[in-house]
């Protein structure tokens, strides 16, 4: 670990002076990648450099042992250090977990309803609703890029894109099925229903990251059309892209202008090609030690929903929380803290095994 520590907070020297060097400054694309891997290090350095000021005061004290007068204060000051020790190192394993390069993205959300009809649908509006909300408490923006509402205010699918710090290293574990059980509006005898809703979180990506040949892609206009098939305008600027290679599919139709669709459309197609491609090379990865979080699978079974007991149980983890209405109303934080700290947990290990 401390041979890892010694070579970041090298490698932290050298860009420190190649960020101040004019060759350097005068091409912005190396300077801002430089600049950018400076910022991921620097709390890994300065917390090295608590670790070795600590250190560091226990070697000075273990000198003042030898003087009587200044012994018992010595010993005081070795006493604290060391206290301090298990604690810094505790972080700086932490630190050196490689971050995911996503983290930092905005996020593209696809929720989809799955098994059990109207109230699938209902329970896709629901979960809509409740990350919207918690989108607004952390003052991300919210655009609806694509949407396929039922007549009673469900959801057979609904695509949204939350543009904010941090977004997908908050939401990236709500990927799987999503599960609910309760007593449907409609149902007289009372009788609970389970029924299924599906979550896809997707990072937005650069265009550096996903290079799509124009040739490649198949665009069809439309008119958008709302509930019941009533089109919301009279001009074609629903937009349907097509990546021909793989058949990968991207819809927008909410902005009034082709343009726009156009350009929502494409950032949803290129963070799909991403999604494959980041599941090919994880496959790929086999002899990795899989995290208990799991990998985002469209088709795990991640969460349940118990309207009846007011419960929310995350299957992964094993955590129940009894607050559904405060859940609902965007208060995921818990459940969000919890998944983190899990996965971060799942990686030290594996981290301490190789």
């Amino acid at each position: 670990m401390f041979q890892k520590l010694e070579d970041v907070e090298k490698r932290h020297d050298e860009i420190t002076k190649k960020i101040s060097d004019p060759e350097v400054i005068s091409n912005q694309t190396e300077w801002k990648k430089l600049m950018k891997e400076n910022a991921e290090i620097a709390e890994v350095v300065e917390k090295y450099k608590e670790y070795k000021k600590v250190n560091k005061q226990i070697e000075e004290a273990k000198v003042m042992l030898e003087d009587k007068d200044l012994r018992e204060l010595a010993e005081q000051e070795i006493e604290e250090a060391k206290g301090k020790l298990p604690k810094l190192e505790e972080e700086l394993k932490f630190l050196l977990i490689p971050k995911d390069p996503n983290d930092d993205k905005n996020v593209i959300c696809e929720i989809r309803a799955g098994a059990g009809g109207e109230e699938a649908a209902l329970f896709a509006g629901t979960l809509f609703r409740m990350y919207t909300m918690y989108a607004e408490s952390k003052r991300w923006r919210i655009d609806i890029m694509h949407e396929n509402e039922t007549g009673l205010g469900g959801y057979k699918e609904i695509t949204f894109m939350l543009t904010g710090k941090g977004a997908y290293s908050r939401l990236k574990f709500e990927s799987g099925v999503h599960r609910v059980q309760r007593v449907p509006d409609t149902e007289s005898s009372g009788r609970i229903h389970t029924s299924t809703a599906t979550v896809a979180v997707l990072p937005e990506v650069e265009d550096v990251e996903v290079d799509i040949n124009p040739a490649d892609i198949k665009m069809d206009v439309y008119r958008a059309s709302g509930a019941g098939g009533q089109h919301v305008n009279k001009t074609s600027s629903a937009v349907r892209l097509t990546h021909i290679p793989t058949g990968v599919v991207a819809e927008c139709q909410t902005e009034r202008s082709q343009l726009q669709n156009r350009e929502y459309a494409m950032k949803l197609l290129k963070s799909r090609i991403y999604e494959i491609e980041l599941q090919k090379q994880e496959q790929q990865l086999a002899s990795e030690r899989k995290s208990q979080v799991g990998t985002g699978d469209r088709s795990e079974k991640i969460r349940t929903y118990n309207y009846p007991q007011g419960r929310i149980t995350d299957h992964r983890i094993g955590l129940s929380i009894y607050q559904m209405e405060s859940f609902l109303n965007g208060n995921i934080d818990e459940m969000i803290d919890n998944l983190i700290a899990t996965d971060r947990a799942e990686k030290l290990k594996g981290q301490e095994e190789n």
